[in-house]
This record gives C-alpha cells, structure tokens and sequence, in this order.
C-alpha cells in the first residue's frame, strides 16, 4: 500500500495595497478600450468634407451662344441613385429661352494643360416643392457620387457644415465649406399679409401652416441656396440651404452680412423623392 503524499504546500501571495491604484488603473483603461472600440469611428471635418464634395454641383443655365455659356444659379447636390439632383425650387429660372438648358456643371477631366474642364449635364424638373422651397430633377448621363440623407434626429447646439457657391463663379466654381451650428430649430415666419408680396407658394403656406426650419449661426450667401446642410461628425444631410438673414438692402448681403441663415429639414426632401 503506497503511502499517501500530502499536498504541496502552497505559499500565499501577499496582497499589496500600493498596486491597487495600478491594477483599477488598467481594468479601467481596458474598459475603456472595450467602449470605444463598440463605438462608430467618427471622421474629422477635412475627411468629411473630401467625401462629400464630389457630390455637390452647380445649377444653372447653358447657352451655347452666350458669353459666358454657363450661368450660374444656385447650389445642388446629388441625391438617391447617383442620377437625382436635390436644389431649391427658387433656383429653377422660371423660364427658359429657346437656346438655354437647365444643367448641372461639374469639374470635367483635365486638359493638356492640366486645368480641369467644366462639365454640364443636362437636367429635368421631376417635382417640386413650392411651400417647402425644393425641387428635385433628373440628371443625364451616368451616376455620379450621392450623398446620405441622415434621419429626422437634429438638434439645437448641434455642429454643422454646409458646402457650396457663395458668390457664384468668381471663386471659379470650386465648393467652398462653412462651419455652423444648428442655433434654434424654429417655425418659419409666415409672410406679411399684403396681397402684393404674396405668391403661389407663400399662399400655400398660409393655409398650411409653419415649420419648423433651421436657423443656422453661419454666414451664407445667395450662391448657397439649394446646397446641404450636414451633420459635421457623419456629413450626413440634415437639410438644405435656403435663405439669409439680409440686413438692410440686398447689396448688404456681401458687404453687412448678419451672420444668421436658414435651412430646410431633410424630411421634406425625402417626402418629395418618395415614391407615388
């Protein structure tokens, strides 16, 4: 009979109190780790900003005949399939002349000389929103690159960026970028009641109502309107560019501007590419 061997005796491991702060220190930081690796990465604004440029394009006009052949209207930016154009309504002319098209111009390829060449594609009028003040048309030709609607989530205080033609082509139609803050989420100022001053769309708008809009603690200008409003952090569209706070005359606007502009939510843009 094998004689039974007693268990190895095991010495106790001390606890030492001064490397308590040093082990909550690193279960701490692992902790930590864990949250932000279960979190979205957040790109900064330059990254957000090279995303999104490719998808923002100048609206206007093009004459062949004329000097310059392209005139410059308003902001537009490409939404849904690659193939949609989202501007505001009050950047379509209200005609055309024989000669001129509604189009888009984008920075083309490049040339011998190196210079990019201006693109224009045509465009079509498929709906518009005379109360809400968007329009949504048709693009020719192959999709180009579409921006992400973001949902209804906005918020006051929340940072913002906008992207588009302030002044039109003297800075040579290259997208200029805005930072802002969404600074009162605010229903719209209904018109003043004076038959002259009121058309189709501010008529509608009194019988249905106000709503909410955006007002923005950022300068823009008229070469603005039509363009996105977004989210800073995701650069996605919150809403669309649409008027300026104008002190005084309209010639004010670039020498006095207040500072103070305004911007269409994006749920009425995606109520207008709604399928009927």
């Amino acid at each position: 009979m094998c004689p039974q061997s007693s268990p190895p005796n095991r010495l106790p491991v001390p606890f030492r109190r001064d490397r308590l702060p040093g082990l909550i220190g690193a279960w701490a930081l692992a902790a930590l780790g864990m949250i932000a690796a279960a979190r979205p990465v957040q790109a900064g604004l330059p990254e957000v900003v090279a995303a999104l440029k490719p998808s923002v394009v100048a609206v206007g006009t093009y004459d062949a005949l004329a000097n310059p052949r392209f005139n410059f209207r308003g902001t537009g930016f490409i939404v849904g399939d690659g193939r949609l154009l989202a501007t505001n309504a009050h950047v379509l002319p209200e005609e055309t002349a024989l000669r001129q098209r509604l189009v888009l111009q984008i920075a083309g390829n490049r040339n011998a000389s190196g210079d990019r060449v201006p693109e224009t594609r045509p465009l079509t009028v498929l709906a518009v929103d005379p109360v809400h003040d968007l329009a949504l048309l048709q693009i020719s030709g192959a999709p180009l690159p579409a921006a992400t609607l973001a949902d209804d989530s906005a918020r006051e205080g929340q940072a913002v960026a906008f992207i588009g033609f302030p002044i039109g082509g003297l800075l040579g139609f290259s997208p200029v970028t805005h930072r802002a803050s969404i600074s009162s989420i605010t229903p719209i100022a209904l018109p003043p009641p004076n038959a002259r001053q009121l058309d189709a769309a501010a008529v509608s708008r009194l019988r249905q109502g106000p709503f909410d809009i955006y007002q923005l603690d950022g300068t823009a200008y008229p070469g603005n309107s039509g363009g996105p409003l977004f989210d800073a952090e995701t650069g996605q569209v919150l809403g669309i560019l649409n008027m300026v706070l104008v002190k005084g005359s309209r010639e004010s606007v670039l020498s006095q501007p207040s500072g103070i502009s305004y911007a269409i939510p994006v749920r009425f843009l995606r109520e207008l590419m709604a399928p009927r």
